[in-house]
């Protein structure tokens, strides 16, 4: 392991495109308390993570293009928008 820190603003663009599709497509907002937002958070954090991982698969085991990649999974992020209400710091749901 090497002992110079690497910043992401040395990273060349698609590789930090890369990093902020996977961050956006896994940030995702805790559900609010009801089984029913919960059990769709779960299910939502479950497919972008499988979503992830396919892209950084194909960029680590198949030398796919980084760029082309975090665009991919910038638009798979799209098709997968939060359906369930989130949680709020006020008590409860929005």
């Amino acid at each position: 392991m090497s002992d110079t820190t690497v910043r992401v603003d040395s990273l060349p663009d698609a590789a930090v495109a890369l990093l902020r599709a996977v961050h956006d497509a896994l940030n995702v907002p805790l559900p609010g308390l009801a089984d029913e937002d919960e059990s769709e958070y779960a299910a939502l954090l479950q497919r972008r993570s499988h979503d992830a991982l396919a892209i950084l698969g194909c960029v680590l085991e198949q030398g796919h293009d980084v760029a082309f990649a975090a665009g991919a999974l910038r638009r798979w992020t799209a098709d997968r928008p939060v359906t369930y209400t989130p949680w709020t710091d006020n008590g409860g749901a929005v």
